[in-house]
């Protein structure tokens, strides 16, 4: 390989050789199943291959426009100094708990020709994300925590793509005529986006583009975590509440099937918190990770495996976690709706 007419460094070309053989998640952005890109996985040279024909024909292909997202390179090659997250997203307990029990994580990098796009969503466990534009390109369209709500269809169903033609239809989406525009953000080479927790957006990349990005939780949004995930069992004890009285076990199978959707459930959420309330510079001094402390941030909070199979009445107290009087008004005038199909990235887009 080389670079121009120079050959790479024989350190280089033995990383590119590394790194071409790794096997990534790559997404089909001109279809649609389940209300998400379906996804395939190709070594990262065969991607890089289609890439360079993609373009090559005018970003034209009868496979369709191909984007490689939330690839875990940091999991990939743990022992390659890649890159150094910035010190304002360093307080990151959900990475230092994947970590921890070396199992996953949530750092992304996203690849992509000009033309590829993220669906519509917001960031699993209602966490913050951030997303840095290597190279290229990004236009996102942001919409504040509530307004997701207006864009529901009648059933009660998050759009696929928030500019559809179809949204003006108010036969389809009552309530679409009372949403607010999306704040629109152009993102250049060696900028960051902040995403705040439970702000829904959609993304394209208006360039061929290249990003790292991450997912994370600490002291500041884990109420809205906590929040969060006792709505999601909610949502699966109201879907499978006819079973409740001839099924074993019923709590603890509403457990496994929020896992299923959601990637946690009670008992994962609690070795979070301990874990992390374990971390030495929490000893060091006043966590808010200890007892009263925890119990004061998390109404309701399992603070023992056993308490996951309990019934958790979900939060109802938008102020506790922040909220304002506007926003808290929007969520708890609505029901919300069944449990959606499984969809939705990982991170930002």
């Amino acid at each position: 390989m080389t670079q121009g007419e120079k050959p790479l460094p024989p350190q280089w070309a033995e990383r590119v050789y590394i790194a071409g053989e790794a096997v990534v998640p790559v997404a089909n952005c001109d279809a649609k199943e389940y209300n998400c890109n379906p996804k395939e996985h190709l070594k990262l040279k065969e991607y890089i291959n289609y890439w360079k024909e993609h373009i090559k024909k005018s970003y034209r292909s009868a496979r369709g426009c191909l984007y490689l997202k939330d690839w875990h390179l940091q999991r990939t090659f743990p022992d390659q100094e890649v890159y150094t997250t910035p010190i304002y997203f360093s307080s990151d307990w959900l990475n230092e708990y994947w970590e921890a029990i070396a199992v996953d994580d949530y750092r992304f990098v996203y690849m992509g020709p000009k033309g590829s796009w993220t669906p519509f969503h917001a960031d699993v466990f209602r966490s913050y994300s951030w997303s840095a534009n290597i190279c290229g390109k990004k236009k996102w369209l942001v919409f504040p925590p509530g307004q997701e709500e207006f864009l529901k269809d009648r059933h009660g169903h998050l759009p696929f793509d928030i500019t559809a033609p179809d949204l003006k239809n108010d036969s389809l989406y009552p309530r679409y005529a009372q949403s607010s525009p999306p704040v629109e953000i152009i993102q250049e080479a060696g900028e960051i986006v902040f995403i705040p927790s439970g702000w829904h957006h959609q993304v394209y990349n208006l360039e061929d583009t290249i990003s790292i990005n991450h997912n994370w939780v600490n002291g500041c949004n884990l109420a809205i975590m906590w929040s969060f995930l006792q709505d999601e069992l909610a949502a699966v004890q109201r879907e499978i509440k006819e079973w409740k009285e001839s099924m074993e076990d019923w709590h603890l199978q509403c457990q496994v099937l929020m896992k299923s959707y959601t990637g946690i459930d009670y008992k994962e959420f609690y070795n979070f918190l301990k874990i992390i309330g374990g971390k030495s510079h929490f000893r060091a001094g006043a966590s808010p990770l200890r007892g009263r402390r925890l119990q004061a941030l998390l109404p309701g909070c399992p603070l023992q495996p056993g308490d996951a199979s309990r019934r958790v009445r979900p939060q109802k107290d938008r102020k506790s976690l922040g909220l304002p009087e506007r926003q808290r008004g929007i969520q708890e005038a609505q029901p919300r709706s069944p449990l959606p199909s499984p969809a939705g990235p990982s991170c930002s887009g």
